[in-house]
């Protein structure tokens, strides 16, 4: 299994163990990271599992698609480095992934 780091609003990191094939949104909510509310459970109708991932590994992440993007155009906080988590799917290549979880709108 390969590790998510993910920084919650305080600024704590929480190592999770993910597989391959989950969502970065399912790894982060099944790991008991409360702070990440993904309402819609990964289906790409809200923004509630949007997260900032680190730079290093945006070569190694899909593009984003007309939803996603939409969808964070409905936030207050996008930035440069802002995905929705339900859209990222884990790999052992994403291996030491961090994302830091957005402010909620």
């Amino acid at each position: 299994m390969a590790t998510l780091n993910v920084v919650q609003r305080d600024g704590t990191t929480v190592a999770l163990e993910g597989a391959a094939g989950h969502s970065v949104m399912e790894i982060i909510r099944d790991g008991g990271v409360d702070e990440l509310l993904a309402l819609c459970g990964g289906c790409c109708s809200c923004a509630t599992c949007h997260v900032y991932v680190d730079p290093g590994f945006a070569d190694l992440l899909p593009p984003m698609g007309e939803d996603e993007n939409d969808l964070l155009d409905s936030t207050d906080h996008r930035s440069a480095r802002s995905r929705l988590s339900c859209q990222l799917a884990f790999s052992a290549e994403l291996n030491g992934l961090t994302v830091e979880i957005a402010p909620e709108d």
